[in-house]
């Protein structure tokens, strides 16, 4: 009997071939520079900073890189001036898919804010029929180049304002027609997730799903709030969840105490949908070597690993998933790992995340790894390498 092959070397070039999941992405944080910067022409705006690419490029990457979510959430008016046509916002979804599909990503979660893209006379409705046909076109131009890719919608409210219920019965209303879920997003300090009680009760009457920005930017009560007052299937981010672990040093090393809230958080496999380099730049993690994600990989917390907003921190599924594995020293075991995590996660229903697994996501990695697709994705090794440096 031959031999398995040797697996493949883990590369950027090697990762970018590997199917992909991605749970945790904005739609206004992912364009082109160039899109940025046409868009900005056609429609008269002139409060860019700049208009050559790699300038305007750099800027966003400085800006977002500031230690504080709050600067980095000034970045968007940029990108979100741009997106208030039909036509621009159809422009922005269509290559987010084709981005993403060229990035090897197999399945997407994209959100957005709806009431952000009003200024130029559409109303919801129509600003999320155009991000959905969006989505269609760029899945089809991606098809047509030999790269499959499905995304699927959620609808983002913005924590600071109040029309979170109408935002929860548009994702509902534009289920069957490609939104899967529901979450709110901005600035967590000042506004927790329980002022919008009654869009979360909303949403899980009628059997719909809930992911939540939660433990970013502030802390253990803005995730115990999400879960147990709003019911979140996921957190966004969800950083924070390593303040209710204690780290002391045992007879055999390090051992770690899980506080009840991380326990539950653990148990119930509540997913935390992850964007290391985002949460380098906001200053959520000092660094990569030191975000929390390597060890709540190591306690089996349900880890997914996203890009939050490609534009402004310079990033790819790619870039995130080869960084983390430079940096924690992970192999092909822990990258499918990470992906089945998120595939198992997703908004869709069951019979479609086993297909995906069993028919993209699993060969996929076999073909990389040398061996033949497994019943199972393997878990992480227990112990991790101490970080570079």
């Amino acid at each position: 009997m031959a031999e398995n092959p040797a697996p493949i070397p883990l590369t950027h070039d090697t990762v970018r071939r590997a199917p992909k999941v991605l749970l945790h992405d904005h739609l206004d944080g992912g364009l082109r520079v160039g899109t940025v910067i046409e868009l900005a022409r056609e429609t008269g705006y002139d409060k860019l900073p700049t208009t050559d690419p790699e300038e305007l490029a750099a800027w966003f990457l400085g800006a977002a890189h500031s230690g504080s979510l709050v600067r980095y959430l000034e970045t968007f008016g940029h990108t979100v001036a741009v997106m208030q046509s039909r036509e621009a916002l159809t422009r922005v979804a269509a290559e987010a898919a084709e981005d993403l599909a060229a990035d090897g990503v197999v399945y997407a979660e994209v959100r957005f804010a709806p009431e952000l893209h009003v200024e130029g006379g559409l109303d919801v409705d129509a600003v999320i029929a155009a991000v959905l046909d969006g989505f269609r076109i760029g899945t089809e131009r991606a098809a047509a180049s030999g790269r499959t890719i499905r995304i699927g919608t959620l609808l983002t409210a913005m924590r600071h304002a109040a029309r979170s219920r109408e935002i929860a019965e548009l994702a509902v209303r534009h289920r069957d027609a490609g939104v899967v879920g529901f979450d709110i997003a901005g600035a967590e300090k000042g506004f927790p997730p329980t002022r919008h009680l009654d869009a979360f009760e909303y949403v899980r009457q009628q059997n719909a799903h809930v992911t939540i920005h939660a433990g970013e930017a502030f802390g253990l009560p803005s995730i115990w709030e999400a879960i147990q007052w709003c019911g979140a299937d996921r957190l966004g981010h969800g950083v924070r969840i390593v303040d209710d672990i204690t780290t002391g040093t045992g007879p055999d090393g390090p051992e770690h105490r899980i506080g009840r809230l991380a326990a539950y958080v653990r148990d119930m496999r509540v997913p935390l949908e992850m964007c290391p380099t985002s949460n380098v730049h906001t200053g959520a993690a000092a660094s990569l070597a030191e975000h929390p994600i390597g060890l709540l990989t190591e306690l089996r917390f349900r880890v997914t690993v996203n890009t939050d907003n490609r534009l402004m921190s310079g990033c790819t599924m790619t870039s995130e998933l080869t960084d983390l594995a430079g940096v924690f020293g992970y192999g092909w075991d822990t990258l499918e790992w990470f992906t089945v995590n998120a595939m198992k996660s997703a908004f869709i229903g069951f019979d479609e995340r086993v297909a995906l697994i069993r028919d993209v996501i699993r060969p996929g990695y076999a073909e990389l790894t040398g061996g033949a697709a497994g019943p199972r994705a393997r878990p992480p090794a227990r112990s991790r390498p101490a970080p570079p440096g």
